[in-house]
């Protein structure tokens, strides 16, 4: 064999073991390139506490080329889509991303996010419902919600009530004071849906296991009576003693006099304060010329004064009079009470 051909084919081994050596190291380079894609947080900003977080909507339909697209157009991503198709195929998830919105979080990796995608794990958002909001104030709430379906928006109180399957109620105080999730794509209605069934399902719980002994004829009077107590107090140590008034005055026959009542039987011409005139005006809500309960809740109860109305506090008190704190004064007799409002009121205090 010549000096030639042997030169030739060490030349030929050489050149094949530099190509070999430059595929291992691409390959090596590629690898470590995926593991830094896959572990490094998307682009994500942290999120004010004033606006919400980021997310993608992801169509029904849509296809990994089409996902990645948009995670580059909202600048989250400006990673080669090779990338995301090699994590998808490592993840075993590639043709079962489900359709949603998704949350963006900070310190979210694609790992994560295709995770999250492949199990559905769409971005829930929260609506409270205020412990004492009317149902007006109810409704103008759900019109300001984020990303939540407005089906009710032009629907009257009436039609509402039909919608959510009960028809013929008053809505006031059907809707139980909680938060409530909900996604993308779910509706007004649907929410409505939800805390009128735990409203139904907590007041006919409660109403089972009340005291005997108050006179209540029914579950929508004790939702009147906790509506009451929930408009003259937040202090939840005050609840049971002021529901202990009313329960006497309904045993006795006094009138409630409950200023939450009158305001709310005024309306729209309530402009923040209430006068003597306004207590002898009579409308259904004015309890200082009507006896007995007003004929429907006057807020949305949260389940403490529901509680407090089905388990007033025993004791002998009839008064009570606003300290001015946010607390009250109790008294038994007409004299105490008009001294506390002397006290505390006037500022007449002796």
């Amino acid at each position: 064999m010549s000096r030639r051909k042997t030169k030739g084919r060490a030349l030929g081994r050489g050149l094949v073991l530099l190509l070999l050596l430059a595929v291992a190291g691409a390959l090596a380079y590629g690898w470590r390139e995926f593991a830094r894609f896959s572990a490094a947080p998307l682009n994500v900003q942290a999120q004010n506490l004033s606006a919400p977080g980021q997310s993608i909507d992801v169509g029904r339909g849509s296809s990994l080329k089409e996902i990645v697209a948009q995670l580059r157009a909202q600048g989250v991503s400006a990673e080669h889509p090779l990338y995301w198709r090699a994590l998808a195929e490592q993840l075993r998830v590639a043709g079962r991303l489900h359709a949603g919105e998704y949350a963006l979080t900070p310190g979210m990796t694609p790992r994560d996010l295709l995770a999250n995608m492949a199990a559905g794990r769409v971005m829930q958002r929260n609506f409270t419902i205020v412990d004492g909001w009317t149902f007006r104030e109810l409704r103008q709430a759900l019109a300001k919600a984020d990303k939540l379906r407005q089906d009710g928006a032009a629907l009257d109180d009436t039609q509402l009530m039909d919608r959510i399957g009960a028809a013929g109620e008053m809505p006031e105080g059907r809707f139980l004071p909680e938060t409530y999730a909900y996604v993308k794509g779910d509706s007004d209605i649907d929410v409505l849906k939800r805390a009128h069934a735990a409203m139904s399902k907590t007041l006919d719980a409660l109403w089972a296991q009340r005291d005997k002994d108050v006179p209540l004829a029914t579950p929508y009077e004790a939702l009147i009576l906790a509506s009451i107590v929930e408009k003259e107090t937040g202090r939840a140590d005050e609840r049971p003693r002021i529901a202990g008034v009313f329960v006497r005055r309904l045993r006795t026959h006094m009138l409630l006099q409950t200023d939450p009542t009158v305001i709310y039987g005024m309306g729209e011409s309530y402009a923040g304060n209430i006068h003597r005139s306004d207590l002898t005006t009579d409308t259904p809500y004015n309890t200082y010329t009507r006896a007995g309960l007003p004929p429907t809740p006057i807020a949305l109860p949260g389940k403490p004064a529901l509680e407090a109305a089905l388990h007033p506090a025993a004791g002998s008190e009839l008064y009570f009079v606003a300290r001015g704190d946010g607390s009250h004064v109790f008294s038994s007799t007409l004299d105490e009470h008009n001294r506390n409002v002397a006290c505390y009121q006037l500022k007449r205090c002796q």
